[in-house]
């Protein structure tokens, strides 16, 4: 995209605070930022969270979160996926058992970045990070195999909440997308 996605704008509201107003919904007992302090962020009343490495990807964010994080269960959700709703978040969070977590997958292709982790997949976060395996997708293969999490198919009509913003043309098929659906 050449800048932070976080502020790309769909009707002219930014994607960070999209993301927040579908997790606000939740009503979490906590609810983080992981990434750099932008001051818009601090103004949320969240707790923002730093990433444990600047060039690990989404799994440093990951690993803070979930080291802080208080709940048994931890709600990932990317900011550059505006199309997730509330509503999906809450399936996949009905899915879930204190130790168990969920990952959205379309085949053998997982939806990481809108998935439910349990507390107890910290140390196998921490240990993908440490020998630099940063792959989200791979960790959550990873969780799958030590039990931490179920995968939950994603149906033909979930599918387009998974649109992910990485080329001017997904910020334009989405920004119709929300056109459409309003």
């Amino acid at each position: 995209m050449g800048r932070d996605k976080a502020f790309l704008e769909i009707d002219g509201i930014p994607l960070w605070r999209r993301q927040l107003a579908v997790l606000q919904h939740l009503s979490p007992a906590e609810l983080m930022i992981a990434g750099p302090a932008h001051s818009e962020w601090t103004e949320t009343g969240c707790v923002i969270v730093p990433d444990v490495r600047d060039d690990a990807g989404p799994l440093a964010g990951i690993v803070s979160s979930l080291r802080i994080c208080s709940a048994p269960l931890l709600v990932s959700l990317a900011i550059d996926l505006p199309n997730i709703t509330t509503d999906y978040l809450e399936q996949l969070i009905r899915r879930c058992s204190p130790a168990k977590g969920v990952v959205p997958a379309e085949g053998e292709q997982f939806e990481p970045v809108a998935a439910v982790y349990p507390k107890a997949a910290l140390t196998l976060a921490e240990t993908c990070l440490a020998v630099g395996k940063w792959s989200l997708r791979e960790f959550a293969r990873a969780c799958v195999r030590e039990n931490l999490v179920a995968t939950v198919a994603i149906s033909d009509d979930q599918k387009p909440l998974f649109l992910n913003m990485n080329t001017p043309a997904d910020l334009q098929a989405a920004a119709v997308g929300h056109h459409v659906a309003e």
